[in-house]
C-alpha cells in the first residue's frame, strides 16, 4: 500500500541513505507494481509512489585546456576514444559499440544505432531507442580515418574485441591519474561536450538532438552555462547596452540608433576636453 512505502521511505532515510538512491529505489519498486498489475490482471488502484525532493544533478566537465591535457596523456586507441567522446558526446557504450559500417566517410558523419551491453555482450539500441547521426570533425575525422577498416568495431583490442567497461574505465583513471586531473567518469566527457557547445552559443535544441535526448528537460541542464542569451536579456534594462539589441522593425531600430548617439554625446565630449 502507500503507507508501507512511505514507511521504507521513511526508514531508508534513517539509515542515511541519500534522497537520490531512495528514488532510484522507489523507480524500481515503480516498475515492478505496474508489471504485477499488468500482468496479473489485478484490480483496484496501484499504490501511489511520491518521490522525494533532492537537489538536482551536478553536471562536471573539463575545460577546453583539461581536454587537451588529456588526450595529450592517453595514447593509440585510448587516446582515439576519448578524443571521440569529447568531440561526439558518445555514451560509454555506443563508444564500445560502435561499427566501422556507421561511419560516413564522405558527409563525415556517424550514425548511433548500437550500445554494447556489458552483461548480455550484445548490441542493443541506445539509450533512446532510436538512431541519431553525428557530425564529427577534422581531428576526430582523422584518427579514425587512419586506423579505417571495412568491419568490425572502431574501438577494440588486439584480437578485434569490443573493450569491457571495466577495462576502459580502469584505463581512464589511469590517464586522469598521470594528467594529475580531478576524478571524473566517461560520462563526464559526455558533460563536457554539451558544455562546450551551449558555453559557444549553440542552440539548446541542437544540443537535444545531438545528445539524443527524447525531451528538453534534459538538456535544459547545460542551460546555465549558455550565458550569452542572458545576458543579453539583462543588458536590455541598460540603456547603455539595451540600444544595441534589435528590434527586428525599421522604425525601431531608427529610434534605437538615434536614442543611442544621444547617449554618446556626454561621453564624446567629456574625450574632447
Amino acid at each position: 500500500t502507500t503507507h508501507h512505502i512511505e514507511q521504507f521511505k521513511a526508514q531508508t532515510l534513517k539509515q542515511g541513505v541519500k534522497a537520490k538512491t531512495v528514488n532510484n529505489r522507489l523507480a524500481v519498486l515503480g516498475k515492478c507494481l505496474r508489471t504485477a498489475y499488468e500482468w496479473h490482471k489485478i484490480q483496484g488502484v496501484q499504490p501511489k509512489i511520491v518521490l522525494l525532493r533532492c537537489p538536482p544533478p551536478t553536471t562536471a566537465f573539463l575545460s577546453p585546456d583539461e581536454c587537451a591535457l588529456l588526450t595529450s596523456k592517453a595514447e593509440g586507441v585510448m587516446q582515439d576514444m576519448i578524443l571521440t567522446a569529447l568531440r561526439t558526446g558518445m555514451r560509454q557504450g555506443e563508444l564500445r559499440g560502435l561499427q566501422w559500417s556507421s561511419i560516413h566517410w564522405e558527409n563525415r558523419t556517424v550514425t548511433v544505432r548500437h550500445s554494447l551491453n556489458d552483461r548480455t555482450k550484445e548490441l542493443e539500441s541506445p539509450k533512446s531507442n532510436r538512431e541519431r547521426h553525428i557530425p564529427i570533425d577534422i581531428d576526430v575525422y582523422g584518427v579514425l580515418f587512419r586506423r579505417r577498416k571495412d568491419t568490425g568495431y572502431v574501438f577494440s583490442d588486439g584480437d578485434g574485441k569490443p573493450f569491457d567497461s571495466q577495462y576502459i574505465i580502469r584505463r581512464l583513471d589511469e590517464i586522469r591519474s598521470r594528467a594529475g586531473l580531478r576524478k571524473f567518469t566517461w560520462h563526464s566527457l559526455r558533460h563536457t561536450f554539451a558544455s562546450q557547445l551551449a558555453m559557444k552559443g549553440a542552440p539548446l535544441h541542437a544540443v537535444q538532438a545531438l545528445l539524443g535526448h527524447s525531451s528538453i528537460s534534459t538538456t535544459m541542464r547545460y542551460a546555465h552555462v549558455a550565458p550569452s542569451s542572458l545576458r543579453t536579456a539583462v543588458d536590455m534594462l541598460n540603456p547603455k547596452t539595451a540600444m544595441h539589441t534589435a528590434f527586428g522593425q525599421p522604425a525601431g531600430n531608427q529610434w534605437s540608433q538615434a536614442t543611442q548617439q544621444e547617449i554618446e554625446k556626454p561621453y564624446a565630449a567629456t574625450q574632447n576636453l
